[in-house]
């Protein structure tokens, strides 16, 4: 299962208010088009997701999926943010904070995301001008 046109994907979990805000973020700030996005509710993400190894019942991270290649905890938000162009690259310099100080925040925050922002009821649906983006 490929990217479509070799574009990024990037699976997050649509239930989750936190990770549907980014992914409309993504979104609206893509201006290139360059990033598509899989909700682990769907076909396509939860298929992604164990083939990553991560269970799509137990989500506990973003994946960016690059071709044959992941990047997921904060790799993956520093990697997309990047990829968004100015002004938001410039959060790609928390990568010079060490890998094992981000990675540990990001899962504090991840485990428990519900509790601290919300889970919708359903995955929310993109403008029509981004249908074409979601997996």
């Amino acid at each position: 299962m490929a990217a479509r046109d070799d574009k990024p994907i990037i699976l997050f979990d649509g239930l989750c208010v936190l990770c549907s805000a980014n992914a409309r973020f993504v979104l609206r700030h893509d201006r290139a088009r360059r990033f598509l996005l899989a909700p682990i509710q769907g076909e396509v993400g939860a298929a992604l997701f164990r083939r990553h190894g991560i269970d799509p019942e137990d989500p506990d991270t973003i994946i960016l999926v690059t071709g044959e290649d992941m990047l997921r905890d904060s790799d993956a938000v520093l990697a997309i943010y990047a990829g968004l162009g100015w002004p938001w690259k410039t959060a790609s310099l928390l990568r010079l904070v060490p890998r094992a100080l981000r990675d540990p925040v990001y899962r504090l925050i991840a485990r428990n995301r519900y509790r601290l922002f919300g889970r919708l009821e359903s995955c929310w649906l993109p403008r029509p001008e981004d249908r074409d983006r979601l997996l």
